[in-house]
């Protein structure tokens, strides 16, 4: 099992890239924001994930752990198979996709080639329990600007009710679902529990004008 290549690259794909590891070289699958970052006679380090199939291996190489284990997750949906997979990595990172599940953005889903309505619904369905506290998990864990950090077992993030007020509201007002979302998680971060929806529609903007 290959879980790592660390080498030159050799040449790149539209879908691949060629690693030469001390004189031999390894092709992998990846996607295309981890490809943009290569460049021929360059070093590069792949945290690799290896399919093994009857009649052949393949290799699919990731910029980072986060990138393959989205891959992982991704892969183990319906309908979802290695290429539509790499295809949502390519145009969203590991973060933004965290972002589009949790508040159920559909449309960022499908900006990927081959992902419809359908299969984009498919993803949320079944990975929005996974990863549906990941975001607020994050702005818990981080102390306000300026202040102090919320106390132990308190959440600095504000109910989900208000929040997803905020968030519909700058949806409304004609910004992506994804992007108000990630606003409204910052702004509450900020704010702390004690903010309302107003505070958190105002704040919002503010990190969406930055």
């Amino acid at each position: 099992m290959i879980a790592k290549l660390t080498g030159v690259v050799d040449s790149v794909g539209t879908d691949w890239v060629v690693v030469d590891v001390n004189g031999v070289g390894y092709q992998a699958a990846c996607s295309n924001r981890t490809l943009s970052r290569m460049a021929a006679g360059e070093r590069v380090a792949l945290v690799v994930e290896t399919f093994i199939r009857e009649d052949r291996i393949t290799l699919y190489g990731f910029a980072d752990a986060a990138e393959r284990d989205w891959f992982r997750m991704l892969t183990t949906i319906q309908g979802v198979g290695s290429r539509l997979a790499l295809s949502i990595l390519g145009v969203l990172d590991p973060d933004q996709l965290t972002r589009a599940i949790a508040s159920q953005d559909k449309t960022a889903l499908t900006r990927a080639d081959g992902v419809g309505p359908k299969v984009a619904a498919r993803i949320i369905n079944e990975l929005k329990d996974k990863v549906g506290n990941l975001a607020l998990g994050a702005s818990a864990a981080t102390a306000p600007a300026g202040g102090k950090a919320a106390p132990a077992g308190a959440g600095a993030s504000p109910d989900n009710i208000i929040m997803a007020d905020a968030v519909s509201a700058l949806v409304n007002l004609g910004y992506g679902r994804s992007e108000a979302f990630g606003a409204v998680v910052a702004a509450g971060r900020k704010l702390g529990d004690a903010a309302n929806v107003s505070e958190l529609i105002r704040h919002g903007l503010k990190e969406l004008s930055q």
